[in-house]
């Protein structure tokens, strides 16, 4: 990682729906704003078991239905994230509380809504839809686009 980009790892259970639609969102995010130089992104899953497969077709669909290109392999968090990211940007409590049994250093571990302008109070979950209909991808996409333009927003001012 270059000194000068910020490292933004997002994070979920297997890496194969919510955190790579957030990968995705936050480069096409950062690339409309011409940013894309300042970061590396990457995602990952607190679960081994999808490690080295493709996203969940479902969220390829929902990217792709909304003009955002999805190229993914699954990969599981590692020890050396820590280092490797400035901020581990965890999809719900439950991946919060899994990265700090990591021993990921907590002021490293973000909730993703709480980047969401629209959310007032305490940030909520962004829910997995992997057992859901495709209701759930939709609103798993609207949650994470919201959440990721205000999260660029947010690494933006610190850069300025």
């Amino acid at each position: 990682m270059s000194e000068n980009q910020t490292g933004v790892l997002f994070v979920c259970l297997g890496n194969i729906c919510r955190s790579p639609l957030a990968k995705a969102l936050f480069i096409d995010h950062a690339r409309r704003a011409n940013r894309l130089d300042q970061f590396r992104i990457d995602s990952c899953g607190l679960g081994g078991w999808h490690a080295g497969g493709p996203a969940d077709p479902r969220t390829v669909q929902i990217a792709a239905a909304n003009g955002i290109e999805l190229v993914h392999t699954a990969r599981q968090v590692h020890r050396g994230d820590a280092t490797a990211f400035d901020l581990l940007i965890a999809m719900d409590q439950n991946n919060v509380r899994g990265l700090l049994e990591l021993g990921m250093p907590a002021e490293k571990v973000k909730l993703m809504r709480s980047f969401d302008p629209s959310v007032r109070g305490p940030a909520p979950d962004v829910p997995d839809p992997y057992y859901g209909g495709e209701e759930g991808f939709r609103h798993m996409y609207e949650m994470l686009h919201r959440a990721c333009g205000g999260l660029l927003a947010h690494l933006t001012s610190l850069r300025s």
